[in-house]
Order: structure tokens, then sequence, then C-alpha cells
């Protein structure tokens, strides 16, 4: 499977830390058994999974600004390079280790000295294969509302000293309340239990655009400090948009020269930051295309994990992972019980 389109979780997993290292460390206890006790292998994976749960998704993709850059050592696309050039070896042992002992009856491999924390290990591999396409949904969705507050952005620039103070006040109105869809769409994704939760892509979306709508400098040349002059602002509290048309209605009657400029100014700056956000290098089509070859690289080696570490418990998704799951799966022609 491939997704051609190019979301840290709420969920304190970390499945690429998995790296080469630690796979190579684990495969040397297997073949050294003669020289080690079955206490102190089991001791050493325990450990291993222990650090594994124990750490964030941001150690992938990073939680502070610029991280997700493919230099960072410590980024998603080096960790997953790390794992894709171990792959070759890990699928040879594996493969080995499965004809000559396969796996139990209960999906446990036998071979190993803890076949339990191995499997548990496997159960969480399965676990952020869906939480990874869920998160891709999700972001895809976001890339698809930031298209269209670009459009809703641009709208505004056509106002003119021509255009009625009636129709100035309603796309306004009209406006806020896209804007307020976008914000109310995600926000609760974003969460610190959403599939979006510290996800710097969706963080520095939310957070340019709300700026953007702040910006005091649009109409400064003409006495006019931003959108709050002309009644449009974002409360504090709910971080949603609100308008005053009384407060529009004011300044449209001393002074519409000074509003019209404002609102054209602030339509090319908004629809400017939207449009960055989801170009081609940027926050969220990085993101994307980083999520998308984590997914593939499961896809191509789930036989392989499986046959050693054994198969792991299925996952259950529910509430807006299972929805988001199935939307993935619809739009990339994916079985509900392929994952």
């Amino acid at each position: 499977m491939s997704v051609n389109e190019s979301s840290k979780t709420g969920f304190n997993y970390s499945l690429l830390e998995l790296s080469n290292a630690k796979l190579q460390t684990s495969l040397s206890k297997l073949n050294q058994a003669g020289d080690a006790s079955a206490d102190s292998f089991s001791t050493t994976l325990k450990v291993s999974m222990a650090n594994l749960q124990s750490q964030t998704i941001g150690m992938l993709t990073g939680s502070a600004l610029g991280t997700d850059k493919a230099d960072d050592p410590n980024s998603l696309g080096a960790l997953l390079a790390s794992l894709e050039a171990s792959s070759t070896s890990q699928a040879s042992k594996a493969a080995e280790s499965a004809q000559v002992n396969g796996l139990s009856a209960t999906g446990r491999n036998t071979a190993l000295f803890d076949p339990e924390s191995a499997y548990n290990m496997m159960s969480l591999i399965n676990n952020n294969d869906v939480i990874y396409k869920a998160q891709f949904s999700q972001l895809n969705e976001m890339k698809s509302y930031l298209s269209g507050m670009q459009v809703n952005g641009k709208s505004l620039g056509n106002i003119s000293a021509s255009t009625s103070n009636d129709d100035i006040k309603t796309q306004l109105q009209n406006f806020a309340s896209q804007y307020n869809e976008w914000r109310q769409h995600f926000d609760e994704e974003m969460q610190s239990d959403g599939l979006l939760a510290g996800t710097q892509a969706a963080q520095v979306a939310r957070y340019e655009l709300d700026q953007s709508i702040k910006n005091i400098f649009n109409g400064a040349a003409d006495g006019i400090r931003g959108l709050s002059d002309l009644g449009f602002s974002i409360d504090p509290n709910t971080k949603l948009a609100t308008f005053d048309s009384a407060k529009l209605d004011s300044v449209l009657a001393s002074n519409k020269t000074g509003a019209v400029n404002a609102l054209q100014q602030f339509s090319a700056n908004f629809a400017r930051s939207a449009e960055l956000l989801i170009s081609k290098g940027n926050f969220i089509l990085n993101r994307l295309d980083n999520l998308d070859r984590v997914i593939d690289y499961f896809a191509d080696n789930k036989t392989a994990l499986q046959a050693e570490f054994g198969l792991g418990d299925p996952v259950k998704p529910t509430g807006q992972v299972a929805k988001a799951l199935a939307s993935y799966n619809q739009t990339y022609g994916i079985l509900e019980n392929a994952v």
C-alpha cells in the first residue's frame, strides 16, 4: 500500500523507537541462548518494553518547532530510515525462526525466552498502526479545512469602497462562522486525549490563523488597528471569533476607506498564512508524508515482525479513533479486518 498524499498523539506510545539497535540487541540475545540465562534475557526484553511504552510520539515528530526536519537524528524520518535499513536482516532472521519453530496456537513465539513480553510488544505495534492511520485521516481533513479557510479569507479581498455596508457586515459574519466551524471541529482532537494532541502541524495551523486575525497592523496607515477595530475579534476564553456589527457600523460611517483597506490587507495576509500551512515542504504535508512512510513500513514488514514477536492482540478502536480509522480505510480501499 502506498498513500500518495503527503498527524505525537495523546497516546503515550512510540513504536519507532524500536530502532535497529534494539532489534539487533534482542536478536543477539536469542542467538546467544547458550551463553545467557532465560531470566537475564527476560529482564532485558521487559526493560526494553518499559522504555518503549514510557516514551511519547513527540520523540518521533518533535513537540518543538522545527523538529520534523529530515536532518534531525531524532526525527520521524531519520528513525524510519534506520528501521528500513535493517528490515532485510530482520525479515530474514524472523522468517528463519518462523520456519523452524513457528507460532503457538495463541500467537506467541515460543522460541523466545519471554514470549509474553514479545507478544506485548507486537500488541503495541498493532495499536500504533491504527493510531497513525487515524491521525493521518484527521490531519488530511485539517488540510482540506485549511484550503477552505484560504478561499474564505481571500474572498474578503473583493470588498471595495463600492461594497454596501450591509454586504460588508454579512461577509464578516460569514467569515466568523466559518472560522468557528474550523476551530470547533478540531479543538476536541487537539485536547490532551485527542488524536492530534501535541501534533506540531495542527498546533502551528491553529496558532497561525489565530494570530493572523489578531494582527493589529492591518489598516494601520488609515488609523485602523486590525480587525478588532471593525468589531471582529477572538474571545480569550472560548478562542472563537466574535463579531460586533454595531462597532463595524460606527467605523464604516466615519472611516469606510480605512475599514476597506484594513479588510483587504487582512484578506491577503490570512489567505497567505493558510496557503503556507498546506504548501509542499511545510508543516501539514511534512507530517502527512512522515505518517505515510510509517504506515507503509508497517504494511511491508508486518509479517516479519509477527514472526519475530508473535501476533499481538488485535486492536479494537472506539470513539473518534474508530471513526477516523474507518474514514482512512474507506478512502484508501482497505478492508476493516485487514488491520
